[in-house]
């Protein structure tokens, strides 16, 4: 049986590739030499492994003179002139090119409106019909975006209506402690006042010794007017 057809790939395994590396350099090699011989051809052969090791083969080690010969040949290649028959034809392709960049830019006129007058009825209807088709895939993408843009609208939106219903939660959660600390430090704002109000008025066992309250207040001792407020909150 013959062999199968080897579909040329670089092999991924590293040591697989470098045993194929080196049977392929010894084979390459061998055929340099047998064509040199059998045909009496000048070769030169040289090689740079993945690692940068060079192996060379040249006809009874000539490497430099083939090498001078090949840089010779190049140089008259470059000079020899083209044949006519290849100028002819690179002449034929520039004059369809120019004349396709023509018909391209006359028809970019027509398209924009311009130079309308030497189209047919037949042609004027094309053009109208392209046109037609180009303003409903400019309108289709245009309503897309649109319809992307207020998506993002909308979620920009809830996403602030969210943001503000917390914040309006945190602020009623504050507002309510505010009011339960307050509530908290009146009882006892009043009950100051109160104490006050009574040794002002002579009581706390500052006046006779049978513990009775002075109809009058202490000889210099200002007279004491209560707010409405907290006469209200004595007689509750």
């Amino acid at each position: 049986m013959g062999r199968g057809k080897v579909t040329l790939k670089r092999i991924e395994n590293k040591i697989n590739r470098q045993v194929t590396f080196s049977k392929r350099r010894s084979g390459l090699l061998k055929k340099a030499h047998e064509i040199s011989v059998l045909c009496e051809a000048d070769v030169a052969l040289i090689i740079f492994s993945t690692k940068g090791k060079l192996c060379e083969y040249a006809t009874d080690a000539s490497m430099e003179r083939i090498l001078d010969r090949y840089e010779r040949h190049a140089s008259e290649m470059q000079h020899t002139s083209v044949p006519n028959n290849s100028q002819e034809i690179w002449k034929q392709g520039n004059v369809k090119l120019k004349a396709r960049l023509e018909l391209l830019q006359k028809t970019q006129r027509h398209l924009m409106g311009e130079e309308l007058d030497s189209l047919s009825l037949k042609e004027l209807h094309s053009y109208e019909q392209q046109i037609d088709s180009a303003l409903k895939h400019i309108r289709l993408k245009k309503n897309q975006l649109m319809l992307e843009s207020i998506s993002q609208l909308q979620k920009k939106d809830k996403d602030l209506q969210d943001q503000n219903s917390l914040l309006s939660k945190q602020v009623e959660e504050k507002k309510k402690e505010l009011e339960q600390q307050t509530h908290e430090t009146m009882p006892l704002f009043h009950l100051g006042m109160l104490s006050n109000w009574y040794e002002a008025r002579g009581g706390g066992g500052g006046g006779g010794g049978d513990g009775e309250v002075e109809e009058n207040p202490r000889e210099g001792q200002p007279s004491t007017v209560l707010p409405p407020w907290m006469v209200q909150h004595m007689n509750k």
